[in-house]
């Protein structure tokens, strides 16, 4: 499927609205806050998991790891712009290469979900087990060993509580968690400062060499401890998640809050994994201290306060992360719903509260039934995480390099045909927009009243941008090149490290590909079932596509008119003649909801008149058996925009050059604008049909 974006501005659908929304648009700091809110709490039970890995060698991983995740930002916080209407890995991979993929995505991504449920409420209270000792004592059972049971009851009635939170509406504050993430990154730098003020600078430089004492660095432990060490970092894909409530610009937005978020996890990390592993071997070898490490720390080398103190904010922290993993999941399920994956009934929604009730059920019941099954074991929970969480880094970043690779190959085929022929701008490359601010502007019609109603379906659009000789632009050049092949190493390395998960923790490529099997059987069932009844939704291209729009037929499918559409797209499947064909649809959809963060915003979905047309015309050109696979492009503009459909077949007709524009006779009046070379009449039997042809 093509994705490639023409390098001309779309005529908007809106001039000076402004956009309301439930709640504050989130600037940098907010964003920060959120996603450190995720990743900060890695550091409360990585430390002790990687020790059981690597021993002293978990300091060394996650420094190592932390290049790989500075190249990782660089990636998320494109797909953040690319991407304005939020979906993460699942709109990635759908478009990248298709629906199915994008399905897959949501699956690994509910799979890291549950275990980043699981772990974050398991480790708060086993940090709140510091300032009462009684929760996290534990009875020796034959062949089990150690079960904390008192623990694992109170976490999972931890579970149950945030479960009937979110049935309430309790939803995700970006002010709470810059609140608790500013309190756990002063407790984490107050650790360091007593650390070091304790310590002489020899003893710190002891530490490096110490690591390597006991554990010889194999090719084979590089491999496990690199691709273990990615626990460190999980809650990176969070950043994908807040887009649709990001400040605009969004690519200036999200790239200072991810440099936020290196700075101060790059302080914290991996100097903490070092610290709490390297001067605390006995406790990082306990099975139950292990998964304290960070507060032992403190109180160590500082003082009871500081220790109880950072006890009482990891605990607050994690259980937070828990429930952010929770909304995460629950909207995960509702995204497949709404993309006919899941069942209908996931979409449902209670009628005291207007919460979405079994979305919530199982997004909670699932990490319960996990922590059940492996009696609370940390350890566990920490192998089974990885299948996830990189699978989900993998599609994502590979999705991303697709897109950018068709963007560069359709920037040369630009090229080669010289300038645009509305502006007469010659092209440069288009793996970025030059100018975010501009881009952005143009991207502020996403969210016009609190309803998406952009052109691309989230996709980047490429910016049509005058020749400017010299440094600056050599610069820009250089820095795009450069940029693109860091994505490919970047996606290489995450490649190497899912992989070697997949074979060095047999249990989490078990759990994972179980659920991922799973969630797939019942993805493919439901939406073939779907199929039958004429009710799937079809996946959405972008507008403005090259490939898709050069030398193509393109169908205009109205909205109310059936029977017209009925006579169009049976022409269109009469007289394809094996070219390109595009059926394209200019909705106004209504009641889209307020946005909310991590949430996933598509206006086709939320257009029923839309939805039930193409699956129609889907239908039909399935059943004419028709060589050429059809694309279907939906372009919302709100109830009271400007331009009308008449601008935007216009821009097509003049920008895009279609072979042929087919549209229903009646509407032919509104492109009086359009100068085709000439214009054939098909009478059918559900309609007449105007075809506009232009010379190939």
């Amino acid at each position: 499927m093509s994705q490639n974006t023409l390098t001309t501005e779309i005529p908007k659908t809106s001039e000076g609205d402004e956009h309301s929304h439930s709640g504050t648009l989130l600037g940098p700091l907010l964003c920060w806050a959120v996603v450190f809110a995720d990743i900060g709490t890695s550091i409360y039970y990585v430390p002790g998991i990687l020790y059981g890995t690597v021993g002293n060698l978990a300091g060394f991983f996650v420094f190592l790891t932390m290049s790989v995740f500075v190249l990782l930002t660089l990636k998320y916080a494109e797909v953040t712009h690319r991407f304005p209407q939020g979906g993460g890995v699942v709109t990635v991979a759908a478009s990248a290469i298709n629906k199915w993929v994008g399905a897959l995505g949501g699956m690994f991504i509910l799979v890291d979900y549950f275990l980043t449920a699981s772990i974050s409420s398991l480790s708060g209270m086993q940090y709140l087990s510091v300032v009462i000792p009684a929760i996290g004592r534990s009875i020796t059972l034959p062949v089990v060993g150690q079960v904390q049971f008192t623990l694992l009851a109170i976490t999972l009635g931890v579970l149950v509580l945030l479960g009937i939170l979110n049935w309430f509406g309790v939803s995700e504050s970006a002010k709470v968690s810059l609140v608790g993430a500013v309190i756990a990154f002063i407790s984490d730098i107050l650790i360091l400062i007593t650390v070091f003020t304790h310590i002489s600078f020899a003893t710190f430089l002891s530490l490096f060499p110490k690591m390597f004492a006991t554990h010889a660095l194999t090719p084979e432990s590089l491999l496990i401890g690199f691709a273990g060490s990615f626990l460190a970092f999980s809650g990176l894909e969070s950043i994908s998640q807040l887009s649709p409530v990001m400040k605009t610009p969004r690519k200036r937005v999200a790239g200072i809050a991810l440099l936020l978020v290196i700075i101060t996890i790059g302080i914290t990390s991996p100097f903490l994994t070092m610290f709490s592993t390297l001067l605390q071997a006995p406790e990082a070898a306990d099975p139950i201290l292990s998964s304290q490490l960070i507060s032992l720390l403190a109180g160590h080398w500082g003082n009871l306060f500081l220790q109880t103190e950072v006890a009482i904010s990891a605990s607050a922290l994690l259980i937070f992360a828990s429930n952010t993993a929770i909304i995460g999941a629950y909207h995960v399920f509702i995204a497949l719903s709404r993309l006919g994956f899941f069942p209908a009934f996931v979409l449902q929604r209670n009628k005291l509260r207007n919460t979405p009730h079994y979305s919530i059920m199982l997004a909670t019941g699932i990490p319960i039934l996990i922590l059940i099954l492996v009696l609370g074991n940390i350890t566990i929970l920490g192998d089974m995480y990885a299948f996830g969480l990189l699978g989900a880094f993998t599609l994502t970043c590979l999705g991303l390099d697709i897109i950018r690779t068709r963007d560069r190959r359709a920037a040369r085929k630009r090229v080669t045909r010289q300038t645009n022929p509305i502006d007469n701008l010659a092209i440069l490359d288009t793996t970025h927009a030059h100018s975010a601010n501009e881009h952005e502007k143009h991207q502020e019609e996403v969210f016009q009243n609190g309803r998406q109603v952009n052109q691309e379906n989230g996709n980047h659009s490429s910016l049509a941008l005058p020749v400017h000789r010299g440094f600056r632009q050599l610069i820009s050049v250089f820095w795009q090149n450069l940029d693109y092949w860091l994505g490919i190493i970047t996606t290489i390395l995450v490649v190497i490290a899912w992989s070697t998960n997949l074979v060095a923790k047999p249990l989490a490529t078990l759990f994972g590909g179980t659920v991922t099997i799973i969630g797939m059987t019942i993805s493919y069932f439901n939406y073939r079932a779907q199929e039958r009844k004429g009710q799937a939704p079809v996946q959405i291209v972008p507008l403005n596509s090259v490939e898709l729009m050069s030398n193509a037929i393109v169908a205009v499918l109205m909205p109310g008119e059936d029977k017209a559409n009925k006579a169009v797209v049976q022409s269109a499947a009469h007289h394809t003649d094996g070219l390109p064909l595009a059926f394209l649809y200019i909705g106004r959809p209504k009641d889209v909801p307020a946005l909310k963060p991590f949430e996933y915003y598509d206006p086709y979905l939320y257009d029923e008149s839309a939805l039930r047309t193409f699956s129609k015309a889907n239908a039909l050109m399935r059943e004419k058996k028709t060589t050429v696979q059809p694309q279907f492009i939906y372009r919302p503009v709100s109830p009271s925009a400007k331009p009308q459909e008449s601008d935007i077949l216009k821009y097509i007709w003049q920008t895009m050059h279609p072979h042929e524009l087919l549209i229903s006779a009646d509407s032919l009046p509104m492109l009086n604008d359009i100068n085709p070379d000439r214009i054939r009449y098909e009478l059918t039997a559900n309609g007449k049909v105007a075809h506009l042809l232009a010379r190939r």
